[in-house]
């Protein structure tokens, strides 16, 4: 991707006023205080992850970051401490012209707001002439927001994710005289772009960067929907910890809240809010409605297990850790399933 067409900066400082709070999927409340993390293996002390050798492909290294990558998905592994690499990259989002709505330094979770492209909007003669006086009359039509998530390696330093959400500003209906915001897909040439960048404030030379982040042709093992019994789960023909990436960084790309994860027992906890509508459109288009949702947030737990050395299943949990199977617990499975394929 050209970096300029990436511009998320606004003329004057003036931040982009954010879409709704999707009801279906909620937010972590901001918390600016940043404890020293410690305790057990969990998201509490950023992911620690116990020394089980893993066996990344099409590493590159440059320094002391590299890009990884397993099929389509790409993260930076870093070899410097948490403490030093957090405040670095909760700078980087707001050099960008970001501002966020998640802060926190104990699960290693930060999410920007909504933000416009504003590289994306056509230079026609009219603004090209007067430039910043209409500037804030243009739109779009589209907005973006990123998901980082760091954690501590078996090695000492950390793994750092990047994932997009995207919307776009669509017609109600064929009279179109009202707009709604409908999901659209995320896109891997932009969180490409970002991993790049981000490789930039760590030390590494652009052109570097840019060459390490370049696309590439693998295409993970298809994951499907499965049942054993009376339960509905997720195959993923991958190790445990192959899976346990592809999940996490599913859960980023879908907008579920994860509040806690336990690697060591192979759990994301997550709050979830159910709006599905009798049909699957309606569910995607209450995404950013200003309804409000007949229940509120539930938790649940998304356990990831290792069946054998090729093959992990995945299951939606309630909070005591029983296996549940019903229409909300299917239509998770079916978000994963719809990313990870």
């Amino acid at each position: 991707m050209d970096s300029d067409k990436v511009n998320y900066k606004t003329e004057g400082g003036t931040k982009v006023v954010p879409l709704d709070i999707p009801p279906d999927l909620t937010q972590l409340t901001r918390d600016t205080r940043y404890a020293v993390p410690g305790g057990p293996v969990s998201a509490s002390n950023m992911g620690v992850r116990t020394a089980v050798p893993t066996t990344a492909t099409a590493a590159k290294q440059v320094n002391d970051v590299r890009i990884e990558r397993d099929g389509k998905q790409r993260w930076l592994v870093v070899d410097r401490s948490a403490d030093v690499v957090w405040p670095l990259v909760q700078a980087f989002w707001k050099d960008n012209g970001f501002e966020y709505v998640v802060e926190q330094q104990q699960l290693g979770l930060l999410e920007t707001e909504w933000a416009e492209n504003r590289a994306k909007i056509p230079q026609d003669f009219l603004r090209r002439t007067l430039g910043k006086v209409l500037d804030g009359l243009y739109s779009s039509g589209e907005r973006d927001k990123f998901r980082t998530r760091i954690e501590r390696n078996n090695t000492g330093g950390v793994d750092i994710f990047v994932t997009h959400r995207g919307m776009s500003e669509e017609y109600k209906d064929q009279t179109k005289t009202s707009t709604i915001w409908t999901p659209r897909p995320s896109d891997p040439e932009l969180e490409a772009e970002f991993l790049s960048r981000l490789m930039v404030k760590l030390g590494v030379s652009a052109q570097t960067a840019t060459v390490a982040a370049s696309p590439t042709e693998l295409v993970p093992p298809k994951t499907n929907l499965v049942t054993k019994g009376e339960a509905t789960l997720l195959s993923i023909p991958d190790s445990f910890d192959v899976a346990w990436r592809r999940v996490g960084l599913s859960l980023d790309r879908t907008g579920f809240t994860v509040e806690d994860r336990d690697r060591a027992q192979g759990v994301y906890f997550v709050r979830y809010v159910d709006s599905a509508s009798k049909e699957e459109k309606g569910f995607f288009s209450k995404m950013f409605s200003n309804s409000t949702p007949d229940t509120g947030p539930v938790k649940y737990r998304i356990a990831v297990r290792q069946i054998d050395g090729k093959t992990s299943e995945v299951t939606v949990q309630n909070t005591a850790g029983a296996t549940e199977n019903t229409p909300i617990t299917q239509r998770i499975l079916k978000l994963l399933a719809d990313d990870l394929r």
